[in-house]
């Protein structure tokens, strides 16, 4: 079966500028902002550790600025991971859990305080918006259910080696650090490509 990997979600703003600000803040990775005729602008940013981006500008949305529910960000801690939005800026609900223990109901309806009471994957959750409304959830999993990739894909053998060469180079640097040769590099390479890939190393 052909792949189909989930790769932009676009977000209606009605201030480029503004949101190019906010999500700069919370730490994602700018990967583009580009301007066309007659006004048409793409931005696109990427959260840290994810392979799917977030897109908006001028021309990109026919939705209302603002109106975009409900898109997932997953974290292995969610206490830890509100924490960090906060001391960026970011004004994020207090984690909750929902009544029924499966996923969230929609707005705040059987939200209960505070994280799982077993902390069980895909269970904890917080909520935060942008400057236009768009509404964002940062769910909790800790551990995969079956079936879902949980270990780094390489597409081609190309980029694995890009990969390979960039652990390298930052691999000598780390001996040039140490003063030494670094006897458990296999050890070094796992761990630095797990980072880089966004995966817990």
């Amino acid at each position: 079966m052909v792949d189909f990997k989930l790769e932009i979600v676009v977000l209606p703003v009605s201030d480029v500028d503004r949101a190019k600000e906010f999500y700069a803040r919370m730490g994602f990775r700018q990967d583009a902002d580009f301007s066309g005729p007659e006004g048409f602008r793409v931005v696109q940013f990427t959260p840290p550790g994810s392979p799917a981006s977030i897109i908006f500008g001028s021309g990109v949305a026919d939705a209302a600025p603002g109106s975009e529910r409900g898109v997932h960000l997953v974290v292995t801690d969610i206490v830890a991971a509100r924490a960090e939005l906060e001391a960026r800026g970011v004004e994020v609900s207090e984690v909750f859990h929902d009544a029924g223990g499966i996923f969230h109901h929609a707005g705040t309806i059987d939200r209960v305080p505070g994280t799982h009471p077993t902390r069980q994957s895909y269970s904890s959750f917080a909520s935060f918006t942008d400057p236009d409304g768009n509404t964002f959830i940062l769910q909790e999993v800790t551990t995969r259910n079956p079936g879902r990739t949980s270990h780094v894909v390489y597409d081609s053998a190309p980029e694995l080696e890009q990969a390979l060469r960039d652990a390298a180079a930052a691999h000598g640097e780390h001996e040039r650090e140490l003063g030494h040769e670094d006897q458990d590099w296999p050890s070094w390479y796992a761990a630095h490509m797990a980072r880089a890939a966004g995966l817990d190393a």
